[in-house]
């Protein structure tokens, strides 16, 4: 069997993109991590499923994603906007009236908007802050993190220099640290480097290695920036990708809400792979 895919990129996070309106299509979790492999397949961070709504009066589209070792995760920021961009791309988005396309996740309902060549997602409201979090037994001893789920779960610790992190050593003992059992975490580390900016890196849950941009890391990363260390909003965030990505949010009562998260979502090249 043939499978019509799309490559997209946002940010440097990649993406294996199939449109399954017909829901015809099956994978096991072994074909999505072959499709995934970046030496025998098409190679991405995930692959993402384009399908009908399970309620077509709450949104447009539903989004199922899986991360590169074929597991299905409950969302990816990065993801999100190349999802909204891929809908536009397949001209899927030219019946809606709204000036802008909701769809279903696992984390929640997904707003997304069209800046221009940019696409910009409302994310679902923050869960679980923690300003400080010990994380023992690390080859760097016990270090602090901050820890909250945009969607997905991520420690950040914010360090002076991310460049000099050995972060698949760092980011591996975070992510499978048992103060985050049995789950687990993203693993990123921070580093301000300006009045309304930070740079980071993102050792990524389900990938199991850096990737060049997480969305929703991005995301914590700002949160945390802006609520520990005072950042300015909205924060800028440049990735391993060397893109930079916006992050805006509203604080009212304690409470965070209307995560917006920006940057680019291209297409990078369509085609047909036989299944493996």
């Amino acid at each position: 069997m043939k499978i019509p895919f799309t490559k997209m990129t946002g940010a440097g996070n990649d993406f294996v993109m199939i449109d399954n309106r017909a829901c015809t299509l099956f994978l096991p979790q072994t074909q999505i991590a072959a499709l995934c492999d970046r030496h025998f397949g098409i190679g991405g961070d995930g692959l993402i499923l384009l399908e009908p709504p399970a309620d077509p009066q709450a949104a447009d589209f539903r989004m199922r994603y899986y991360n590169a070792d074929g597991g299905e995760a409950e969302m990816c920021g990065n993801g999100a906007r190349c999802f909204a961009q891929f809908a536009r791309l397949l001209g899927a988005t030219k019946t809606i009236k709204s000036d802008a396309i909701r769809f279903e996740t696992l984390a929640g309902i997904i707003t997304a908007r069209y800046i221009g060549e940019e696409v910009s997602i409302v994310l679902t409201a923050p869960q679980g802050l923690e300003r400080a979090k010990a994380v023992p037994t690390t080859s760097a001893g016990t270090i602090t993190v901050g820890f909250v789920n945009t969607g997905v779960p991520h420690a950040v610790q914010f360090v002076p220099d991310v460049e000099k992190i050995d972060l698949p050593k760092l980011g591996a003992e975070v992510r499978y640290n048992t103060v985050f059992a049995p789950k687990g975490t993203n693993a990123n580390f921070a580093q301000i480097t300006g009045a309304d900016s930070i740079r980071i890196r993102t050792y990524e849950r389900g990938v199991e290695a850096e990737t060049l941009a997480c969305g929703t890391g991005v995301a914590a990363a700002a949160i945390l920036a802006h609520t520990v260390h005072g950042v300015a909003k909205p924060v800028r965030v440049r990735v391993e990708g060397r893109a930079v990505l916006t992050v805006d949010f509203d604080e009212q009562g304690g409470k965070l809400g209307n995560v917006v998260l920006q940057g680019p979502a291209v297409a990078v090249f369509t085609g047909e792979i036989e299944c493996p």
